[in-house]
């Protein structure tokens, strides 16, 4: 067994730390008592995966992943249970592999946590041979095994004794609003409820939606931009689910004739989880979506997003200048939003002042100032940016471009001097110019101060643990206009545990930029059809969202199916 002291000298050595982070890291470890990869990466100073390899290595143990293929879930779920009971495996972050003769193979994070290892042996009643693994993956893993259907049925068995006498949906039965509180704040159905919510961020789900039908209830998670059915409790646990999730958002839990907005944030395995609810009335009861903002999950950096190359280059160009516009197109649901407060952390510094105007304000980022809107009493975007253009602003984010009051006021601020970003809603970057000019933007003023234009679709990232290689066919390169000679190894989605058996696994951005030349700003002022601007760029370098799609399709990111989806009308 290693001695605890070792530790850090291996992080040293491995070049992973300096002397100076490790002390830091160390330091936070006395107050979180975190594994100290976690808390490296939470520091950014390193991945927790690069910890885990280095340690396997200096220790001569199995580094186990899922990426690596070893972590493998067992099948013999109630013999491992009796030998690692879940309160174990949370507690100490192990996972049981595999039972040989008289030994247990185990996963752990903390290889020197000989408490740990000591407690396996004692409730086992068996040896313990272990190999180091990243917490995530033994997360993930503990999630998978213990089910949350277990833990579900047990929430619902418990509330169900209290609910039968509450109401009868069939003969037309009546909870009152008393009832409804008192219901909604017991431990049964606050249970219920954070199990839901735990087990959508899991499944990095971005939104919940709970809808009531004529006879059941209707659960579902939104994964990479498409609906999952969720496990659901029976038809009269809508009450109290609606009414614990009304509480938690501080919404008036009486009113069920109007829509309703709240908001609420909790804590789930040491990160800050924010949610914003939103009800509507249907003709079987309210509706409830609730959009899940993780904030520990989102990546502010362009390269992450799926911007490379000539692109990224120009983008950065657009952003560098001392000013001008540059516009995010593209429909709801894009990932507009995401690329915007990238954009924003790109060019943060100390010496910029940064105003936002949002609706609504998504993610808070340190070092902006942000603001967010409020039409119903009159403070608008358009209201929100002559406000900010008195905050002696550098760069301005304004959420949407909307009408011309809005899109005047933005064209202003970047002709006196400051870098102005927003969205619109359009198909293609061209299609921004012919938008702008539309709601009435003098083609004089559109043409000197447009930077930049960014078209943008989101499409689903392959799991790498499943996705299955094979040889296109000619009608397949002829669609994705590859030359002809050698075929390229393509890949399709498969599923398995890891992907929650979906086939992929987040989501990238395709990216189509338009970069403002003295040509194409000659083609705005002369008001070229927009076919016409739009062969300039391609000409200039310019690719489609279809040509983006393609190289991700090439390089096994995605698949031909979800290019064609995201670019093809």
């Amino acid at each position: 067994m290693p001695e605890k002291k070792q530790l850090g000298q291996i992080l040293i050595d491995k070049n992973i730390v300096t002397k100076e982070e490790l002390k830091a890291a160390l330091l936070k470890q006395k107050e979180t008592q975190e594994p100290l990869g976690t808390i490296l990466a939470k520091m950014g100073i390193a991945h927790e995966k690069e910890v885990v390899k280095a340690l396997a290595e200096q220790l001569m143990i199995e580094e186990i992943s899922f990426e690596k293929g070893n972590f493998i879930i067992p099948s013999e779920k109630k013999e491992m249970e009796g030998y690692i009971p879940e309160s174990l495996a949370r507690q100490y972050k192990v996972f049981p592999l595999e039972k040989k003769g008289n030994t247990l193979k185990v996963a752990i994070s903390d290889p020197f946590d000989l408490v740990c290892i000591d407690n396996i042996k004692k409730t086992s009643g068996l040896l313990v041979e272990y190999g180091i693994a990243t917490t995530e993956d033994i997360r993930k893993a503990i999630e998978s095994f213990y089910t949350m259907g277990d833990e579900l049925e047990a929430a619902v068995e418990k509330t169900y004794d209290r609910l039968k006498n509450l109401i009868d949906m069939s003969k037309g039965g009546e909870i009152t609003l008393e009832e409804l509180k008192i219901t909604a704040q017991q431990e049964p159905i606050i249970q219920l409820v954070d199990l839901i919510l735990k087990k959508a961020i899991d499944n990095r789900a971005s939104d919940i939606h709970i809808e009531p039908t004529d006879d059941s209830l209707w659960i579902r998670q939104r994964i990479d931009g498409v609906l999952y059915d969720m496990p659901t409790p029976p038809k009269h646990f809508y009450y109290p689910i609606i009414s614990r999730i009304k509480v938690l958002a501080n919404i008036d839990i009486a009113e069920k004739r109007l829509p309703q907005d709240g908001t609420f944030s909790i804590k789930i395995n040491y990160r800050e989880i924010d949610f914003r609810v939103a009800t509507i009335p249907t003709i079987y009861g309210e509706k409830v979506v609730l959009r899940i903002l993780d904030k520990s999950k989102m990546v502010f950096e362009l390269e992450s997003l799926g911007l490379q190359g000539e692109d990224l280059k120009k983008v950065r160009k657009g952003l560098s200048k001392n000013m001008g516009l540059v516009f995010l197109a593209g429909p709801t649901g894009s990932g507009k939003t995401t690329t915007l407060y990238a954009a924003l952390n790109t060019v943060k510094t100390s010496r910029k002042n940064i105003l936002t105007i949002e609706d609504p304000v998504e993610y808070k980022i340190k070092g902006i100032c942000q603001t967010q809107s409020h039409p119903d009493i009159g403070f608008d975007f358009a209201n929100g940016l002559r406000a900010i253009l008195r905050q002696d602003p550098d760069i301005i984010m304004v959420g949407e471009v909307r009408d011309l009051e809005t899109a005047s006021i933005c064209i202003r601020a970047a002709l006196t001097g400051h870098i102005v970003l927003s969205t619109l809603h359009t198909n293609t970057a061209v299609e921004a110019i012919t938008r702008l000019l539309d709601i009435g933007i003098p083609k004089y003023l559109l043409s000197a101060t447009l930077n930049v234009v960014i078209s943008q679709r989101l499409v689903r990232v392959l799991c790498n643990k499943c996705k299955k290689a094979y040889t296109p066919d000619k009608t397949i390169m002829e669609q994705l206009g590859v030359a002809r000679g050698i075929p390229p190894v393509l890949y399709n989605p498969v599923g398995c545990q890891e992907c929650s058996f979906t086939g992929y696994v987040g989501r990238v951005g395709i990216f189509e930029v338009l970069a403002v030349d003295e040509t194409i700003r000659k083609a705005i002022y002369e008001e070229k059809p927009s076919y016409e601007i739009t062969n300039m760029a391609i000409k200039g370098g310019m690719k489609t969202l279809f040509d983006s799609g393609v190289e991700k399709v090439l390089k096994g990111i995605t698949n031909v199916e979800e290019v064609m989806l995201a670019t093809q009308s």
